[in-house]
């Protein structure tokens, strides 16, 4: 039975994203930049990330409170070994209505069709540019954006559709790449999300300078490919939509920055050592790796996650000024 639960803003539970790994093999500029997650970076050790059964009974608890969507992300969780057999584990809960994963896309050609037997529905791709200069500077680990696009094709060839393709936009670095991803995706099916630019973390060295608009992004767009507002798809939907007027698809863009959506979020994250996190841009998270090993109940764990999401207040890109000096969790650990 599902028992429904609500946040001091009077937001449900709904989104639940897992972080299965807090490794990656790039060593993005924007989440984990080189200077911080060197060699010589102290990752997880894997005793103590949760296990896939640990994973799936708070998924189970989780779905029980309301949850009906589930990302599975990283760090690049297509490192973590095995994962398709998470994927089948959680695509048997009962009450899940939506399971996904957000990747990098360097793995994707030789596990899409792994996860989707899985039982794997969708996937997201980050992908910043389609220049390969740009690219490869964005990811640091010279990795080239054609085994991107082969992985795309290779999710779409086994049918983990509609591809969403997250492009986030920095300023001086990719924002010129904006209208030749559009020409590139449009007509072929995928969906484009434009994000812009957050201060997720400390150590990527955000500055609101560098923050390109979403209005500013539709406007470029829509200047070469017009583009028309569409509805939301659902209540709480964070990606913006727009459709081209031709007919050739639609792109969405995520304004966290310029325009929070702070009074809809309905997500919770949940790190790869077992932390709750009730916002992005928290700075501390709640244990649940402890209840687990130490043999609660489900029931005991769900009281738990029942206060701490009643008395959540979290809504800080309402709140962010120019002159904010995060000291949040980094996006590496808890995914996007």
């Amino acid at each position: 039975m599902t028992t429904s639960i609500t946040d001091t803003l009077h937001r449900p539970l709904r989104d639940l994203r897992i972080s299965v790994t807090d490794r990656c093999n790039f060593r993005c500029v924007y989440c984990m930049p080189k200077e911080v997650f060197g060699r010589d970076f102290q990752f997880l050790p894997p005793g103590m990330l949760l296990t896939f059964e640990e994973i799936t009974r708070l998924a189970r608890i989780f779905v029980a409170l309301g949850v009906e969507k589930v990302r599975i992300t990283g760090g690049e969780p297509l490192v973590r070994r095995d994962v398709e057999k998470l994927i089948a584990m959680l695509s048997a809960l009962d009450g899940l209505h939506d399971l996904t994963l957000t990747t990098n896309g360097s793995l994707l050609a030789r596990k899409a069709a792994a996860l989707k037997d899985a039982g794997l529905r969708r996937v997201t791709v980050s992908l910043d540019s389609l220049d390969d200069a740009v690219f490869k500077a964005m990811n640091d680990v010279d990795f080239p954006v054609a085994r991107v696009l082969e992985g795309i094709e290779a999710a779409s060839a086994v049918g983990l559709d509609p591809i969403k393709i997250n492009v986030v936009v920095k300023r001086g670095v990719n924002d010129h790449c904006l209208v030749d991803m559009a020409r590139y995706f449009h007509g072929k099916g995928h969906i484009l999300r434009f994000i812009e630019y957050m201060d997720v973390g400390a150590t990527n060295g955000w500055r609101l300078d560098d923050v390109v608009p979403a209005a500013e992004i539709i406007q470029k767009i829509s200047a070469e490919l017009p583009l028309e507002a569409v509805d939301p798809n659902y209540s709480g939907e964070v990606a913006r939509r727009y459709r081209y007027t031709d007919g050739g698809g639609e792109i969405g863009v995520i304004a966290s920055v310029t325009q929070p959506f702070c009074g809809a979020c309905t997500r919770a994250r949940l790190s790869s050592e077992g932390k709750l996190y009730t916002c992005l841009f928290a700075s501390h998270g709640h244990d649940l790796r402890a209840l687990l090993r130490e043999d609660k109940s489900d029931e005991e764990i769900a009281a738990v996650l029942g206060t701490v999401w009643n008395n959540r207040r979290d809504r800080y890109s309402e709140l962010r000024t120019k002159n904010t000096k995060p000291q949040h969790v980094e996006m590496s650990y808890i995914g996007g």
